[in-house]
């Protein structure tokens, strides 16, 4: 329980900076709590991901590259039935996508030919959790949605003209959103000495981007995952 009191003290400090939806602080005040009479093991977990983007102008689909990132968190297995289990997660992801484009697409301008970005995330995971055995060292899987909070961004593009933009990425009504949904798969592999091995993707359902006309923007993410149980 006490790592997510001290993710809740240090998300509190960040909601004063750029003010987290309620539900959101709401997930992490719950999440200790859910476990009252389940039998409950919390985890800690870290790991690299390769990150891009679904990213489409007027129907047109953009070429994209993938960039390097990672994920930090925290996340528990809670008894449910049988050999299921809610796994619900709180994390840090740095992710962000490199695109070409050969139509306009604002934001980030309307006379940019590319775009860099550089996203930092808070997101909360409501997976479910199937166990492939019950013997100490099992397979699993998990699935199920995350929501997340884009905590800040960088972007730096070319324009038409030659010339260059290095900025902070604009969270508005007409620019970027700052929130977000994707669907989670996990597939793994949990180990009697309360390790965790896992690779995991993420697909993005909604659109990055609040300008009307604007582009259609969606994560996409994979990686791997270290982790370890506590309790």
């Amino acid at each position: 329980m006490q790592i997510f009191i001290l993710i809740f003290i240090a998300v509190h400090n960040i909601n004063k900076k750029f003010i987290l939806p309620k539900f959101f602080l709401l997930s992490i005040i719950l999440l200790p709590g859910i476990y009252t009479t389940a039998q409950t093991r919390f985890n800690l977990f870290a790991g690299p991901q390769l990150t891009s983007a679904s990213y489409q102008v007027g129907g047109a689909k953009q070429s994209t590259q993938l960039k390097p990132g990672f994920q930090l968190g925290a996340g528990a297995k809670i008894e449910f039935e049988n050999r299921l289990f809610f796994s619900p997660a709180i994390y840090y992801s740095y992710k962000g996508y490199k695109v070409v484009l050969n139509k306009a697409a604002n934001p980030p301008d309307p006379t940019a030919i590319d775009n860099n970005t550089q996203i930092h995330t808070l997101e909360t995971a409501f997976l479910l959790q199937y166990d492939f055995s019950k013997n100490p060292s099992h397979f699993f899987f998990k699935f199920g949605p995350s929501l997340d909070f884009q905590l800040s961004g960088k972007e730096k593009f070319d324009r038409a003209d030659g010339s260059s933009i290095s900025r902070s990425m604009k969270y508005s009504f007409s620019g970027y959103g700052r929130y977000a949904a994707s669907a989670v798969l996990q597939v793994g592999y949990e180990t009697s000495n309360n390790l965790i091995f896992y690779i995991h993707y993420a697909h993005g359902l909604t659109n990055l981007n609040n300008a009307d006309l604007g582009p259609s923007i969606q994560h996409r993410v994979i990686g791997v995952t270290v982790g370890k149980y506590f309790k």
